[in-house]
């Protein structure tokens, strides 16, 4: 067994959709870096980026309901929605200037114009959805959102939904053409060959196995190379843990109090896939229905048209299953090695408030595969179960910590950034709308990690990014003239012409 001692400015743990993009933009804010990434498996995007381990949305709050909750006077809030669309559009601009600068190509590979639609049953859900719209066409993000509830209009819309539906049954479905399709897959794998190209270091079999701060506050990285046996000691000035669920058990390595007081819940995700071209050929859309009541933000059903190495096929789900393990290829001790003294009250907390959802996963866990399919039937009336099969996708880690609006134990939905106080060491947790806003998401992170040196970044981030900083909503002129361009850029066709 070796043992080497070797120093980074940066080093990146997780070879994922945030790890390269948090590369790339330190590339281009610092180019002389020396970063180095370290990925526990032979390839990146293996895990939660991998295409099929996600639904692959460009989350843009166009068809996700649980983003414009109603309120109990019938009011729709919108906020969220418009938050998560304006974080979309500042990944795309950053997407758009990497092809002109000829650092990603070939926009087809990793994103496709794809419509988003919202389908809603029941006169109730209708009328909800005919709120949502009339809410939403007010802000320009959201132009060209249409809707309707026409059985004729539906059958052009969606034709496969519409084969053997009742005549009278009452459904609702809004359609906007400016959704897409994403294979982050294929985009982490692209970005990271920029990265490599530029004199990144990209060590595969290679496991973090612990963190520990120097005297002199650098970080000591010690990592295992599962190609050698050996262990290895890196230090670095910055650290960033993007390693998916292995995120919270390594950051609960560092001690530091940022890592105190959370916890974090598996959840695994299965979804049926028709790759049948005559059933494909019928359905364009990415389709988000209503979470049952009772089941949570996660559990939202959707039908997808999905392109993935360049093969275009159906995907609908998500249907919850339990693994304790944090990752696909992790360990089934992982949930409890990551109960710690230090957030064992936030988990029992958050069990004792979270029946519903155990209640929600059990049922999920006792659903056999044709009573899955006939979940898929209130979507597809006549779905045949010998057209799908059923596919086991990414495990999610959702975040539980304590806060003041919540309380102890209180279950997170969203994407967290973890930085410490002073900015050496940060972490990425939690789930959707993830991808889809990671470059919002890397940009706020640097923000926090290196506040003196943004302020002198922040020319370059708007160059990366001409709208950085702007409320897109309240600059309509704006917000088209970056859309053309950047739908230009990424060849998005199809996406709507705004007036």
């Amino acid at each position: 067994m070796s043992t080497s001692i070797s120093k980074s400015d940066v080093v990146l743990i997780g070879g994922g959709i945030m790890s390269a993009t948090l590369g790339t933009l330190l590339k281009e804010l610092k180019p002389e870096g020396n970063i180095k990434v370290f990925e526990k498996l032979d390839a990146v995007a293996s895990e939660s980026s991998n295409a099929w381990n996600n639904a692959g949305t460009g989350h843009s709050a166009l068809c996700e309901l649980n983003y414009t909750p109603e309120a109990a006077d019938g009011s729709i809030d919108a906020r969220k929605a418009i938050k998560i669309n304006e974080q979309f559009q500042i990944s795309k601009q950053f997407w758009s200037y990497l092809i002109e600068k000829g650092q990603l190509d070939n926009p087809s590979d990793f994103i496709n114009s794809v419509p988003h639609m919202s389908f809603v049953e029941g006169k109730d859900n209708v009328n909800f959805l005919k709120k949502r719209v009339e809410k939403l066409v007010q802000n320009p993000l959201f132009e060209g959102m249409e809707i309707s509830d026409d059985h004729e209009v539906l059958k052009e819309w969606v034709p496969l939904m519409m084969e053997g539906r009742n005549p009278s049954e009452e459904i609702a479905v809004t359609k906007i053409e400016s959704g897409t399709d994403i294979d982050f897959g294929s985009l982490t794998e692209k970005l990271f060959d920029n990265l490599t190209e530029k004199g990144v270091s990209l060590l595969y079999k290679h496991e973090v196995q612990d963190l520990r701060r120097t005297n002199n506050g650098q970080w000591q990285v010690k990592v295992k190379n599962l190609n050698t046996g050996g262990l290895e000691f890196h230090t670095a000035d910055f650290v960033f843990i993007g390693a998916g669920g292995a995120s919270l058990p390594l950051l609960q390595k560092t001690k530091l109090p940022e890592s105190k007081n959370i916890g974090g819940f598996p959840v695994s995700g299965q979804f049926l896939v028709c790759e049948d071209e005559e059933i494909v050929n019928k359905h364009e859309a990415k389709v988000y229905g209503k979470a049952k009541v009772g089941a949570p933000p996660m559990s939202v059903p959707h039908l997808d048209t999905r392109y993935i190495d360049g093969k275009r096929s159906l995907l609908f789900g998500p249907f919850a299953g339990f693994s304790p393990k944090f990752l696909k290829t992790g360990s089934n001790l992982d949930l409890f090695a990551s109960v710690k003294p230090t957030n064992v009250f936030t988990m029992l907390s958050a069990g004792a408030k979270e029946l519903g959802l155990t209640k929600y996963l059990v049922q999920q866990l006792l659903l056999k595969q044709e009573e899955k399919v006939e979940e898929l039937r209130e979507f597809i009336p006549e779905a045949n179960s010998k057209d799908w099969k059923l596919i086991t996708a990414g495990q999610r880690v959702q975040v539980i910590k304590d806060t003041d609006k919540g309380g102890k134990g209180t279950l997170m939905f969203g994407t967290e950034t973890i930085v410490s106080e002073d900015g050496s060491i940060t972490a990425l947790l939690g789930a959707s709308p993830g991808a889809s806003v990671c470059v919002d998401a890397m940009i706020n992170l640097l923000s926090r990690a290196f506040p003196e040196e943004f302020t002198e970044w922040e020319s370059k981030i708007k160059e990366m990014i001409p709208t950085y900083g702007m409320s897109l909503s309240e600059h309509p002129e704006e917000f088209k003239e970056m859309y053309k361009r950047t739908n230009d850029t990424l060849k998005l066709k199809k996406a709507v012409q705004l007036s």
